[in-house]
């Protein structure tokens, strides 16, 4: 593998045009606007998959959005590789907040990306990331330099909880079965720190109403005499935290593992600038659970937070009505322990019982996933740690994620196989917001590093 480098040097400007053709593909599966979009991005990765060097690729039809899979099996007595990424994207809004179109991608240079960065929906989260081992994979096939075996499955439903991929592993357990799952949905320190994900939380989204008279009210002729869903929603969702930001749902903490001493020191080696951190934010103060570091808070802790509320009138102008109902969006990210179901049931119990007389709370869960925890002395581990250290220089630093990827307690639980987390996006990089973008010097990188990988694990695999 040692003309790796030479090897994106020539291909360098085809990589990124690419990876620019398909990031043009609107492919947001939480609207059905979008729906040819979704099934179109499906048929261009099968494309890419073909052309990289796949034996064989196949759309997979589910309930929703196909999944892509696609394998090139070399030796059955080798170690076979599965690699996990998504092609749907989120939402581009709010549209307005883009510096330029979200599906029209530009390569623009920041501070953090002097070299450029992809500025795109999907740019990171998945489409850049699930791309480079596209194209890593392309050049070990190209170079004969392919070590063991590989699948891919690449779904179009991840952005709303992978819906259809429970039932498609289940049914698939034989023809995807694995000695690794590999996988970049995640990031990394910095582009000089690399770092692997160890820890995943886990997620709970529910959507919950609040309904109090049976029509908009006029608010002189009701004001103060009937129960404003808007406001009691709002003292509702402020009474599930208490002054020092735990959350008070009884029984939430029940299962949350407190993280031994040594292992949070171990943690905070990792770089960390706090006030970077808030200038990147532009914030003048932290904020969250009391007792706990900002690196703590968003990776070790669970968490509760209002994604989005609303009811009455928010048009222009005025419209003076006591709304009828009001609604809000609740996430919550969970840790290793809690169980995703279980804490939707507690928080069901607790904000029906809290909702006073006059008006109806009803809760309606959307989905949500465990959380993941995988060791660092493990096979896959050591080989993603070795192959960081030779293309950057430095040894990687493993971290807890506060983000979730729901399917990965899944495919351990399915697959028997442990999932890695080698990421290679940002901070910065704005996934989930107007102006995601992913560093070109990450995208390559990437398609350099993960050769190594597979070089490394199955070096340690014998």
């Amino acid at each position: 593998m040692e003309n790796i480098k030479t090897y994106i040097l020539q291909n360098k400007e085809r990589f990124i045009a690419e990876l620019i053709e398909l990031l043009k593909i609107p492919s947001v599966s939480a609207d059905p606007a979008f729906n040819q979009d979704v099934i179109d991005a499906a048929e261009a990765i099968k494309i890419s998959l073909e052309k990289a060097g796949c034996d064989s690729v196949e759309i997979c039809e589910t309930d929703g959005y196909p999944i892509v899979y696609g394998e090139k099996m070399i030796d059955p007595k080798l170690p076979t590789v599965l690699v996990y990424g998504h092609y749907d994207v989120q939402p581009a809004d709010p549209i307005e907040l883009w510096t330029s179109p979200p599906f029209e991608p530009e390569i623009k240079t920041t501070e953090i990306h002097p070299e450029g960065a992809i500025f795109a929906r999907g740019a990171c989260d998945d489409k850049g990331q699930m791309y480079m081992h596209v194209k890593a994979f392309e050049y070990m096939v190209q170079n004969d330099c392919l070590p063991c075996n590989v699948k891919f499955m690449i779904e179009g439903e991840e952005e709303v909880g992978s819906v259809n991929l429970k039932t498609f592993v289940e049914n698939n357990t034989k023809k995807l079965q694995n000695d690794v799952i590999l996988i970049s949905d995640t990031g990394m320190i910095s582009n000089q720190q690399p770092s692997i994900t160890t820890g995943l939380r886990g997620l709970s989204y529910v959507e919950v109403a609040v309904t109090g008279p049976n029509r908009d009210l006029h608010s002189g002729l009701y004001g103060g005499a009937v129960a404003n869903p808007i406001n009691i929603l709002s003292k509702m969702i402020a009474s599930l935290h208490d002054e020092n930001n735990h959350i008070t749902i009884p029984g939430f903490y029940d299962k949350v593992e407190d993280l031994p001493i040594d292992e949070r020191i171990e943690m905070a080696k990792a770089p960390f600038d706090i006030e970077d951190y808030k200038k990147a934010l532009n914030l003048k103060a932290v904020y969250g659970e009391e007792g706990y570091t900002t690196n703590e808070r968003n990776s070790i802790r669970p968490t509760l937070d209002v994604n989005g509320i609303w009811g009455g009138y928010t048009g222009q102008g005025a419209k003076t009505v006591i709304p009828s109902q009001a609604f809000a969006k609740i996430s919550m990210r969970l840790v290793p322990n809690q169980d995703w179901e279980e804490i939707t049931a507690l928080f069901a119990k607790h904000f029906k019982n809290i909702a006073p007389e006059g008006v109806t709370v009803t809760v309606t869960p959307h989905h949500g996933g465990q959380g993941y925890v995988t060791p660092i002395n493990s096979i896959g581990y050591q080989a993603a740690n070795k192959a960081y250290t030779e293309t950057f220089g430095i040894p990687a630093i493993p971290v807890r994620s506060g983000g979730s990827i729901p399917i990965v307690a899944l495919f351990e639980k399915e697959l028997k196989s442990k999932t890695i987390l080698m990421g290679f996006g940002l901070d910065s990089d704005a996934i989930h917001s107007p102006n995601e973008h992913f560093g070109i010097f990450n995208y390559l990188k990437g398609i350099e590093t993960i050769p190594l990988f597979y070089k490394y694990f199955v070096e340690l695999s014998k």
